[in-house]
């Protein structure tokens, strides 16, 4: 029988006292690999005050030193990240190597966190008035909580806590209840990299934890990645209790291909964007906008995509896994028949997708629509699984227009050989990440995150610079000097002792 697994609370792992467990189980074959606890109302406030009474002592440690606990954490990732992989695939069913670039681009951020002490500079000015000099310090802001999706439950925790942690913050995880045992062996490793008690808190549980943490007078920022309802939720009601709140909500990704742009590299990136780790990313292609005579492409790429065969994590050939839910099959199985009655082509139908000796898995294959419309519910709706649309223009402009007219702006690519049709592209589209024959632009941690409209909600957006100002606010100091063996008068005579 499964067991609950723990919660990190005021630096022990704790069993809960709930009687309410969400089952964990394997994608690939509905196995239950443990069950995670909805933490209780005291466990969450026993947390809270923990983060809160350990602030108070962290704040105060010297930046360079909560810079070293950052190194010896990346260094033990590292020492640890095949076994990290082979946990992420078990519970997420991705294959080990969409699992291992999950850990791999986490630790990027924990390496960006070593150089806190750069990022946590302030400025200064001399004689801003006469014998007036003024200073802004960069300070942590106190009891921080993220809030993490299944999709990446190495990668995204990894953006928040060790930036939070490393500015000089204290922080609650909470992260997603379909795969937890990741996150936890996260904490294991901080733990043993010396975190000190109470710096780092993880509970489990659903929208009762999250609305608890939301709504706590102790907690100063929400850090979010999920769905579009859920971060309007965590927007919306974290901003009410007069919280900082940065949420990443969902997406619609374009990649415009012009004619003149290399085809074998179009197709073989534009079907590893839109079916890599299942199209489960938020920056996922899940429209590719033809322009002109590149539509000619459409049926090389409908031969590559049904070359593609999912299948268990531990299996090398398998090109991507299953879904993590069976809610989540359905979803995208009703999205595709909706495509099909509202008539668009379906040219390749991934919906009765099997594979041999796991016939309980979420499985769904590769799936390729021609003729979709932005009313079709397949292009208005953010689909989180194998499934490309293709859409057809007649310029460069009309291609723009089409992005632009969509509500969200996380991330769109460009496929193209002429220079003047890239930049155009970059200077006129409105979406926050843009890749210039690059399919899935995110960028490293030294820059940050950048969904625009639909997609974010907030002011400052993930990692980078804007990660470490979102976790802090500044002091500014203004300081004037009186020596008290001053002469009054013309003459000021200074004694220096």
């Amino acid at each position: 029988m499964a067991k609950a697994i723990p919660q990190l609370i005021d630096g022990e792992w704790r069993e809960s006292r709930t009687r309410e467990f969400i089952e964990v189980t394997d994608p690939a074959t509905q196995e239950v690999l443990a069950l995670a606890p909805k933490a209780t109302a005291e466990e969450i406030e026993a947390a809270i005050a923990s983060a809160k009474a350990a602030f108070l002592t962290w704040r105060e440690v010297p930046v360079s030193e909560r810079a070293r606990l950052m190194l010896r954490y990346q260094h033990l990732l590292k020492e640890h990240h095949d076994e990290l992989a082979e946990i992420l695939a078990g519970e997420t069913g991705k294959t080990l190597a969409d699992a291992k670039g999950d850990v791999w681009r986490g630790i990027e951020v924990v390496e960006q966190a070593c150089n806190i002490a750069s990022l946590m500079m302030g400025e200064t000015m001399e004689n801003v008035a006469r014998d007036i000099d003024t200073a802004s310090w960069i300070q942590p802001l106190g009891v921080c909580v993220g809030i993490t999706p299944f999709n990446f439950p190495a990668m995204i925790p990894l953006w928040m806590f060790p930036l939070a942690i490393a500015a000089g913050n204290t922080f609650i995880l909470k992260p997603s209840e379909q795969d937890p045992l990741t996150p936890n062996r996260l904490a294991e490793l901080f733990i043993q990299a010396g975190a000190p008690k109470g710096v780092l808190q993880v509970l489990h549980g659903g929208r009762e934890v999250v609305d608890s943490l939301l709504t706590h007078p102790d907690i100063r920022a929400i850090s979010f990645v999920g769905s579009v309802p859920v971060g309007q939720h965590i927007y919306r009601t974290g901003t009410a209790h007069l919280k900082r709140v940065q949420a990443f909500a969902g997406a619609k990704n374009h990649m415009v291909i012009m004619p003149d742009a290399n085809k074998d590299q179009v197709l073989s990136n534009l079907v590893g964007a839109s079916c890599g780790a299942a199209g489960q990313r938020c920056m996922a292609i899940s429209v590719a906008v033809f322009v002109g005579e590149s539509k000619q492409w459409i049926e090389e790429l409908r031969a590559q995509m049904a070359e593609l065969q999912p299948g268990p994590w531990q299996d090398p050939h398998s090109a991507f896994g299953p879904l993590i839910s069976q809610q989540a099959k359905q979803r995208v199985l009703r999205l595709i028949a909706e495509g099909k009655a509202e008539g668009a082509e379906c040219l390749l139908d991934g919906s009765h997708c099997t594979v041999a000796g796991y016939p309980n898995g979420n499985w769904l294959g590769a799936t390729l629509f021609r003729g979709v419309t932005p009313k079709m519910s397949l292009y208005r709706d953010e689909i989180f699984g194998p499934v490309l649309v293709c859409m057809e223009v007649d310029s460069l402009d009309a291609a723009i227009e089409l992005v632009n007219a969509s509500p969200y702006g996380n991330g769109t690519s460009i496929f193209t050989r002429s220079g003047g049709a890239a930049r155009h592209y970059q200077h006129a589209v409105e979406v926050g990440q843009v890749g210039v024959n690059v399919p899935v632009p995110v960028p490293l941690p030294f820059f940050s995150f950048t969904g625009w409209k639909g997609s974010f909600y907030g002011d400052l957006h993930a990692y980078g610079k804007q990660g470490v100002r979102f976790f802090t606010e500044t002091k500014t100091v203004t300081s004037r000097w009186f020596d008290e063996d001053s002469v009054a008068g013309t003459n000021m005579t200074i004694h220096l002792k």
